[in-house]
């Protein structure tokens, strides 16, 4: 479990997380979700090592990463799809999946892996010798997600895995993510498309001014009018 309690960030004397709290149970889908700036991408990168925090403590199964550096927090099973997807253009579909297994040295298992990420995502087979930077906005979230998963994340934190995408692209990647935790994956998901967000999280929280204003189930947060009218375009009567 990822435990997150009292969380302070400050960027040049600006507060972006306000000591905030939040546990990610294993084997779950927790999203977050809120406005931009509300500092739900300065979570994630605090989480993975790429922000320090100025005060609080991150705890993943009762180690503390809070000080620890990226790689040392990616060996203890958790990794990060940023936002925009962040493919390495000038390589090609292969060489990217290939990049998520770096810190690995078993072949045998890489090669098994990367006939998993194709089974999951057959376009990338189809395009495994084609540059990143060519493929369409759906497929290059694809070839991130995979990249990830090549290093055989025990958690992964995902951030705005919709954004830019068309509609059928986007519950194709909401039903990736579904699959994904159900393969044992647990998911920490950040994101703007507060309706599929909700629909697929055990658990849910509203990130607002770096302050957690409400928490529950995803079922119980699509139906509260709050963040129907907040979040899901939907006006009071």
């Amino acid at each position: 479990m990822l435990k997150i309690r009292d969380l302070v960030v400050a960027y040049g004397g600006i507060e972006a997380l306000k000591g905030i709290s939040i546990d990610v149970p294993d084997g779950k889908i927790v999203t977050l979700i809120g406005a931009n700036g509300a500092g739900k991408s300065t979570l994630l990168r605090t989480i993975i090592g790429l922000v320090k925090a100025g005060s609080g403590s991150v705890e993943y199964n009762g180690d503390k990463l809070t000080g620890l550096n990226s790689q040392q927090i990616v060996s203890k099973g958790l990794t990060l799809v940023p936002e925009g997807r962040r493919v390495f253009p000038n390589l090609t579909v292969l060489e990217n999946l290939r990049i998520g297994a770096y810190m690995r040295n078993d072949e045998d298992g890489i090669q098994a892996d990367i006939r998993k990420i194709y089974d999951t995502f057959p376009r990338l087979e189809e395009r495994n010798w084609q540059m990143a930077g060519t493929l369409s906005g759906g497929e290059q979230q694809m070839l991130a997600l995979g990249r990830a998963l090549m290093c055989r994340p025990k958690l992964i934190m995902m951030d705005e895995p919709s954004l830019g995408l068309a509609p059928l692209v986007i519950r194709e990647i909401f039903n990736i993510i579904r699959s994904i935790n159900e393969s044992g994956t647990t998911v920490l998901l950040v994101e703007q498309n507060a309706n599929m967000a909700l629909k697929v999280a055990h658990h849910a929280y509203v990130l607002e001014t770096g302050r957690i204003k409400m928490e529950g189930s995803g079922k119980e947060l699509l139906e509260n009018e709050e963040i129907k009218e907040a979040y899901l375009g939907k006006k009071k009567k």
